[in-house]
């Protein structure tokens, strides 16, 4: 089959020049929501822990820890900055992976490029090369590797990190390969069960796969060899796609349409700091609250109506003083801040608006429900429907189909740019505009260094 040396092939010679221009700007616009959300994340207290905690067994270096103001070694550096690009739940999304590729690639590239110097082109071609080495093993066992347990961020996305390094650091076809051949054996398990369970470890599965997917290029460059059948396995059976999936992976999907269907095409962007499963009830919740003035005390239930998976993942209650994880996997917490607040962004999710006992009152009116026609709809359409049932007898409704962010219903580079300077806190907006050109005109950057100390 050699779907992995086809990949790691297509990977290598991937070159700017020849790459669409709807392709480029979309990597673009996948760089400046990394951005968003890394400065998003660092509103958390959790993710604070974890830098003040890094921050004291790493040493010092030349590697930016973005938004933090320090820098340290490439390996620490890779694992905040994937950290801080996963933990907000703001980040971009394969449609048909249930990945989220840019807390991993992203990272890598970014590191990798300060390591060599490298420019703007370079960082695009090496990001359009991580996310299919990232989106394509998740596509393939969508969504039986997250039935089986694993977290396709954590562990596809270190394949999409070691591509995006072996990129940057220049490594040849046959290292290229076995860079992907590496990540396969240092890939994180990536448990399902932590995310699942509110546990707030799930925020550093992105930094998690980033640091070991430079790793695995790293070592690449330097003679170490991984499996050149690493994805779709040998006759021994022990491929990385055939170990982690209770169904037989879709082989087809690890290398066909190579350079004919970018999957960067397929990511999703998302205006909301929760799950993508969310989404469709966030959206017709805010237009409902727009269109009528509801008050809490006027409300009697509220029924979210969706499909099957996204009752599974999403449809849980939440207690008071709940981890922000849970809450970002909680529809009916989602709902109840979007109906009180009017948004859904990284206020949402701090102590303090957990711990809100009106918020989790009227979250405890809202039950999630499977809807035959909408389970019909997914995955081409992640569609909820939202019936808020009042005192007064009245019930408004609202369906959304294709939430905001979807490809065909794209958030534009507006969009994404307002996301940052949103996401930015009391930063110096003149510098938030500054770096926000900067990722825009990325082909015009001879060297990221001059964008990654502004950040």
């Amino acid at each position: 089959m050699e779907h992995t040396r086809k990949l790691a092939k297509f990977c290598f010679n991937l070159d700017y020049d020849r790459l669409p221009a709807d392709v480029v700007q979309k990597a673009k616009l996948c760089v400046l929501d990394c951005i968003a959300n890394i400065y998003g994340s660092l509103e958390l207290k959790a993710v604070q822990h974890t830098i003040d905690y890094v921050r004291t067994i790493s040493p010092a270096g030349s590697s930016t820890v973005l938004g933090c103001g320090f820098s340290t070694d490439i390996h620490h550096a890779v694992f905040l900055n994937g950290t801080t690009a996963e933990a907000i739940e703001a980040q971009d999304g394969l449609r048909f992976g249930g990945n989220h590729p840019g807390t991993a690639v992203i990272p890598a590239a970014l590191a990798a490029a300060e390591k060599t110097g490298a420019g703007g082109k370079k960082i695009i071609e090496a990001v359009v090369a991580g996310y299919e080495a990232a989106n394509r093993p998740a596509a393939a066992m969508h969504p039986w590797h997250t039935l089986s347990g694993f977290l396709p961020t954590g562990t596809c996305g270190t394949f999409g990190a070691a591509a995006a390094a072996a990129k940057i650091f220049n490594h040849n076809e046959e290292k290229m390969l076995n860079a992907m051949g590496n990540a396969g054996f240092v890939a994180p398990i990536s448990m399902a069960e932590q995310l699942m369970g509110g546990h707030t470890i799930k925020i550093i599965q992105g930094g998690q796969a980033s640091a070991a997917g430079v790793m695995a290029a790293g070592l690449a460059g330097r003679g170490l060899t991984g499996c050149p059948q690493a994805l779709e396995g040998s006759a021994l059976k022990g491929g990385f796609t055939q170990i982690t999936t209770k169904v037989d992976p879709k082989f087809d999907k690890l290398s066909d349409g190579l350079g004919e269907q970018y999957s960067i095409m397929d990511i999703y962007f998302k205006p909301y700091t929760a799950c993508r499963h969310t989404h469709g009830a966030i959206q017709a919740t805010l237009e409902l609250a727009q269109e009528n003035r509801i008050s809490s005390e006027d409300i009697s239930e509220i029924k979210v109506f969706t499909y099957g998976i996204a009752v599974l993942a999403v449809g849980k209650q939440v207690r008071l003083d709940d981890s922000f994880v849970n809450a970002q996997f909680s529809i009916p917490y989602v709902v109840a801040a979007s109906l009180l607040d009017g948004q859904l962004g990284p206020r949402q999710l701090t102590g303090k608006r957990l711990a809100d006992p009106s918020l989790i009152e009227l979250a405890g009116k809202i039950a999630v429900l499977s809807d035959d026609l909408l389970n019909g709809m997914y995955p081409d359409k992640t569609a909820s429907r939202v019936e808020v049932n009042l005192k007064d007898g009245r019930t408004i409704v609202r369906q959304i189909d294709i939430p905001k962010g979807d490809p065909r219903d794209p958030m534009n580079e507006n969009d994404i740019a307002n996301k940052v300077k949103a996401y930015s806190g009391n930063r110096d907006q003149k510098k938030i505009s500054e770096v926000v050109s900067m990722i825009l005109h990325l082909d015009k950057l001879m060297d990221i260094r001059t964008l990654t100390k502004m950040i």
